[in-house]
Order: structure tokens, then C-alpha cells, then sequence
């Protein structure tokens, strides 16, 4: 019998002028454990005229994490971060009771050609700290633990597992986990997850009990505890997953809450541009992402 419980294929959509393949939410599977959304952003060639310009847009319940496989995005927001992010470091972004940030490409890259592929990723947050002051940390790649098993690499980008701990700080118990291989490999790493699991094939090809999985594929496992597969040479996979919550968290645009009140709240306070609530992003305050109008009368 399979443990492959549903198999999700990655479907584009549009982030201001840029398309990323969107993971979750989907119909069937809202979340993985805590994460409830997963966007696969390129791999993209962008010539010196085209840019990644995502103007100032806000936030409630939720963590951000920015993940860069190639290329280069410039975060700002209102708690006052304003940093480039580069392959292999981490931002991570609490929204907690409300944040505004917006992500552009940097200033010394915008009339060159570039490239840009990576993930983004919203992380539920525990009910109680849904709203919580809003809190922002850049982790360099060399501070995530990597380590290597034959010609097996991997690396721990978020949460715990293995024994080990990623430093980025996660408000509960999960884990995202990079693996690549140099040549064919079976991996068996079930006793070391817990909860829920996801996996995304990037590069070769996973073959799970005779059947064989390519890129743009999310395969969300049955038995987190039975998560063993075969990787192709030259390999890359992701993991995701942990323990999921007690209550259901809603998503309406960019505002994820347990409670719908808070986003019915939150989608009031940024269409009417409620600074206290919303605070402008310094260095990035003469536009926004405005609120779709469909958006502010659904329930």
C-alpha cells in the first residue's frame, strides 16, 4: 500500500510581475504541519530591463521565510529591516499582529541581467502568539547546519531534526530540510521526523515504491514514520513538514489567522491604509499593494 497520500503539481501564479509555482495551499491539503503556504519561485532569467518589484504589502499570524537557491532580493519592512538577501541565507520574517514589507530587487542589480529561484514560505504561528509584536532575523548560510552521510548532503534550514537544530528561530516544532545526492542513494529518514511531511523534488528524479516522481511535484506522505525513497544521481530534495495545529488557521490574501474576526480586521485596517495598525515601510513608502476588492467583502 502507498504511502504517498497525495501528489500536488506545482501551478503558477503571479506575484507582481514575476510567476512562481504555488505548492499550498491546495484544495485538499491546506497545510503540512505549520505550513500553510509554499511558493517555488523560478528558476528565472531576467534581463536588465525586468525586476522583481513587490511594493509594500502586509501581514498578520504568520512567519515569512525566504529561502534563495540563485539571485538576489532586497527586504525592507515596517519594523525597520532593510537587508539584501543572497543564496543560502535565511529571512525570517514574524508577522505576529500585523507587518508590512516589500521585496525588490537591489539597486545595483536592477539594469543588469540576473537570476532569481528560490522558495517563499508562510509558517502558521501558535495561537497565542497570533498576535504577538512583529519580529525580523537574517541567518547567514554558514550558520545552518550542514552535514554529509556518503554521497548524501544535508542541510537543516529551519526547525529540528536529526538531533540537530537549525539557529533560524521557529515558534514551533517543524522542519525543512535540504537534501542532495551525488550519486543514486535510498534514503530512510522516517524515525527521524515527526508529524506531517511533505516533499518537493527539485532536480533528478525520487522513485517511492516502484513509481517514479519528477520536478514540480509535491508528494505529501501518508506515515511521516514510513518516509523512505530512492534518489536519482546528481539529486535534490526538500522536506516539510511538523506538527500541525490544534485549530484550523484560515488564509484570506496575505492575512492567516485562527480567527476570522482578526482577518475580517485586518483586511479593514489596509484597505483604509490604517497606519497604527500598518505601519508604513521606511525607504519604501510612496506605493502599496492594495487590498483586491474581492477580497474585503469575503467571509
Amino acid at each position: 500500500m502507498s504511502n504517498i497520500g497525495l501528489i500536488i503539481e506545482e501551478k503558477s501564479a503571479d506575484i507582481g510581475n514575476f510567476l512562481v509555482g504555488r505548492l499550498l495551499p491546495f484544495r485538499e491539503k491546506r497545510a503540512v504541519g505549520p505550513f500553510v503556504f509554499i511558493d517555488h519561485m523560478g528558476p528565472a532569467e531576467l534581463k536588465d530591463y525586468q525586476n522583481l518589484d513587490v511594493p509594500p504589502h502586509p501581514h498578520i499570524g504568520l512567519s515569512t521565510l525566504t529561502y534563495l537557491l540563485e539571485g538576489s532580493i532586497f527586504h525592507r519592512d515596517s519594523i525597520g529591516s532593510a537587508l539584501e538577501i543572497k543564496p543560502g541565507a535565511i529571512n525570517w520574517m514574524t508577522a505576529g499582529k500585523g507587518v508590512v514589507h516589500s521585496e525588490r530587487t537591489p539597486e545595483y542589480l536592477r539594469n543588469t541581467d540576473k537570476k532569481l529561484h528560490g522558495f517563499q514560505i508562510w509558517v502558521g504561528l501558535p495561537k497565542h502568539l497570533e498576535q504577538s509584536e512583529p519580529t525580523f532575523h537574517h541567518i547567514e548560510a554558514d550558520e545552518l547546519p550542514v552535514w554529509e552521510d556518503g554521497d548524501i548532503q544535508y542541510k537543516l534550514i529551519a526547525g529540528e531534526a536529526f538531533d540537530k537544530k537549525s539557529p533560524v528561530p521557529v515558534h514551533s516544532k517543524l522542519f525543512f530540510i535540504e537534501i542532495k545526492t551525488k550519486t543514486a542513494q535510498k534514503i530512510s529518514i522516517g524515525k527521524d521526523l515527526y508529524g506531517e511531511a511533505a516533499m518537493y523534488v527539485l532536480d533528478g528524479t525520487v522513485n517511492i515504491e516502484d513509481n517514479s516522481y519528477g520536478s514540480k511535484q509535491l508528494l505529501i506522505a501518508k506515515n511521516t514514520k514510513l518516509c523512505e525513497f530512492e534518489m536519482s544521481e546528481n539529486g535534490t530534495v526538500y522536506l516539510f513538514g511538523g506538527e500541525p495545529f490544534d485549530e484550523e488557521r484560515f488564509i484570506f490574501w496575505n492575512f492567516v489567522n485562527s480567527d476570522k474576526e482578526l482577518i475580517d480586521k485586518a483586511k479593514v485596517n489596509w484597505n483604509d491604509q490604517n497606519h497604527d495598525a500598518f505601519p508604513l515601510v521606511p525607504g519604501d513608502e510612496e506605493e502599496y499593494v492594495p487590498l483586491p476588492k474581492a477580497i474585503l467583502n469575503r467571509k
